[in-house]
């Protein structure tokens, strides 16, 4: 187990933004950064974050904490695996207590096969620095491809050998199991026998985002017939092909700092852009261009730059995956290398000032680029040309932009000489024809119709809790102003000495906190959320012990319930920076521009409320004809006590 004190040294360090910046493109608005996302398909930034805070939260789905909350959810990390990744982040030692056999035992299955790919990660990458059939045949490929050896270490390249089993057989002596070796596609069983799936090719280890091995891709260097010249590891609980992108960890810092992505297609090409300079750049690994891959990228840039071999034919084939791109609101530029060069060959033969320059000159808005590759074909047949206008609109009919939408057609009709109308009309057509293919089209399980008139139920309004309302502002005021010395003001009856009774007002002092707990403690009212409870008396316990409320205890708190809930609250306001309700001349007032008001507003409240339902029970509740006169008496008395809470609150009943 990792030690308290390390985990405190954790906390110390690590910056929430920094942590976060990682993985999601963030801007500066105000004090905090906002963001797209990164649980939810969207176009407008719902993801805030807060330096001062150091929390962050995610307004589309609710989701919110500190940086160990985030790993947790956006990398489905365990809590010891998050500290482990911020350690080594942060460079912090970790200091450990030795673990039990029953504590090893409960490693889960996820977790055994993330340790047994980072095995083979160094065991591969052993075998090729440090063989010598790793040397002659696996390093000298890499040094024949113009790798050096810091891109060799970078990208953590490696070799497997030809030995049927060489690699499995190692992995089992070290007492890595079977079972995980097999889940991860490592090694394949058949019967009695197992055998290594990567042997006798160079390798290239597939990481996560935050750089966690998933997987591997492999080319073989012999010219045996049957082989598949690339192999990559088999779908698994860690590795799903269709929501990775190679080259993601190595990139992703360089693409939200450049704001743009360059898109290849094989591994070499990553290693040879990113060795020459260019660093923002990421490979679909040879398969068809997926919406989680594309999504993968949203969250660093809206910038995309797709690069094509010279081969037109192939180009052809691949050039589907921008309708994609448009899908998901982004930008997307396309790059033709010259015939014969891809973008591993290329980046080879010239610097990094040449490349640049190329890929600027070069760079086309995809009209322009699909027009210039499909327009030869077309020529001067006219049934030809309209094909090629269709299958521009129906790229142009995915851009979900309208004002972006209506650009592409204007530039359309300008490059392709035909009027915006036609064009407009043939989008009209378009979009009618999927409305018509939708209907027709059999509903999936669990799928809504579209666009069906159906009498509708009456709208049902939500009730709102309003006793947990108030409950969480309570806890609000008690984290944001607990330990604040405010002046209040009290009405209360004084009797003369003649026995007269008048309302005397009284100005006193007292701490935001003390006035709630006592309060609270006379009245004897209790905490309805469980979670409310348990924060209440953690923050009057340290305000008993050391006179200040410490927020972070509650945002780092290993209950996850309560660092959510402390997040929330704390968040609540940050959604006026969402909105830019300053730019739009609406001003929020301070909270704690009149304190006092504050807390005993929501105090009377919650007793008005707690009356409120102590009434409904009553009424509620059967009671024996003897007990109904006592029961009435108690709703009257309630009711004055109601009665009178209002006229503190300046309400009428």
């Amino acid at each position: 187990m990792i030690t308290k004190t390390t985990i405190d040294k954790v906390f110390e360090t690590a910056r929430v933004e920094e942590v976060i910046g990682d993985f999601v493109q963030l801007k500066k608005a105000g004090s905090n950064f906002k963001g797209l996302s990164p649980f939810a398909d969207e176009k407008s930034p719902s993801f805030m974050v807060s330096p001062v805070k150091q929390i962050w939260k995610d307004f589309s789905t609710g989701k919110g904490g500190n940086a160990i909350s985030f790993l947790m959810e956006h990398e489905h990390y365990s809590y010891p695996e998050a500290i482990r990744y911020l350690a080594k982040k942060y460079n912090i030692e970790i200091e450990e207590t030795e673990q039990s056999d029953e504590q090893k035992e409960q490693q889960n299955e996820r977790e055994s096969m993330y340790l047994v790919s980072e095995y083979a990660r160094n065991y591969f990458h052993d075998i090729l620095l440090n063989t010598q059939k790793g040397k002659a045949i696996g390093l000298s490929y890499f040094k024949e491809r113009g790798f050096t050896n810091e891109t060799i270490e970078t990208f953590e390249l490696g070799y497997g050998l030809e030995d049927w089993s060489a690699f499995t057989d190692t992995a089992i002596k070290k007492g890595y199991q079977l079972e995980f070796l097999e889940k991860t596609g490592l090694t394949i069983v058949k019967e009695n026998k197992q055998f290594d799936r990567f042997r006798g090719r160079v390798l290239f280890p597939i990481h996560s985002m935050s750089g966690r091995v998933l997987g591997f891709g492999g080319r073989i260097l012999s010219t045996e017939a049957k082989a598949a010249k690339y192999l990559n590891s088999p779908e698994s609980e860690i590795y799903h092909k269709s929501k990775v992108l190679y080259g993601i960890f190595h990139a992703k810092q360089t693409i939200a700092k450049e704001d743009n992505c360059y898109l290849v297609e094989g591994y070499t090409d990553v290693i040879s852009f990113y060795q020459t300079g260019i660093k923002n750049v990421v490979a679909s690994s040879g398969t068809a261009l997926t919406s989680d891959q594309i999504r993968l990228v949203n969250r660093l840039t809206q910038n995309i730059t797709v690069l094509f071999d010279g081969d037109a034919a192939g180009i052809r084939a691949s050039i589907r995956g921008i309708d994609l791109i448009l899908e998901q609101g982004m930008n997307v530029k396309v790059v033709a290398f010259p015939d014969g060069e891809d973008p591993d060959s290329f980046a080879k033969n010239h610097s990094l000032e040449e490349l640049q320059t190329y890929l600027k000159e070069h760079s086309q808005d995809f009209i322009q680029f699909k027009v210039s590759l499909l327009m030869d074909e077309a020529q001067n047949d006219p049934v030809k040309k309209a094909a090629l206008i269709r299958d521009i609109v129906v790229s142009i009919s995915k851009i979900p932009n309208n004002i972006q939408r209506e650009i592409y057609v204007q530039e359309c009709s300008r490059i392709m000489d035909i009027s915006e109308k036609v064009l407009f009309s043939e989008l009209a057509q378009l979009s009618k024809r999927e409305l018509r293919d939708a209907a027709k089209k059999p509903l999936q399980k669990n799928e809504e119709p579209s666009f069906e008139v159906v009498k509708g139920k009456p709208q049902e309004l939500k009730k709102v809790d309003q006793l947990n309302r108030l409950e969480k502002k309570l806890i609000e005021i008690l984290l944001l102003y607990g330990d604040r010395e405010v002046d209040f003001t009290d009405f209360v009856e004084v009797e003369d000495d003649e026995g007269n009774v008048k309302i005397v007002k009284e100005d006193y002092q007292n701490t935001v906190s003390k006035e709630i707990y006592l309060h609270l403690h006379d009245d004897e009212i209790e905490f309805s959320n469980t979670v409310f409870k348990k924060i209440y008396y953690h923050i009057i316990h340290q305000l008993n012990q050391d006179e200040a409320v410490n927020i972070d205890t509650f945002i780092n708190s290993e209950d996850e319930e309560i660092g959510q809930a402390v997040t929330d609250i704390l968040m609540d306001d940050e959604k006026y920076v969402l909105s830019d309700w300053l730019r739009k001349e609406i001003y929020v007032k301070g909270k704690d521009k009149n304190l006092s008001k504050l807390v005993m507003d929501a105090i009377l409240n919650l007793r008005r409320i707690l009356i409120e339902l102590k009434i409904k029970e009553l009424i509620d509740e059967e009671q024996p004809i003897e007990e109904r006169q006592s029961m009435l008496e108690m709703i009257v008395n309630y009711t004055s006590l109601k009665k009178l809470l209002f006229e503190k609150l300046n309400r009428v009943v």
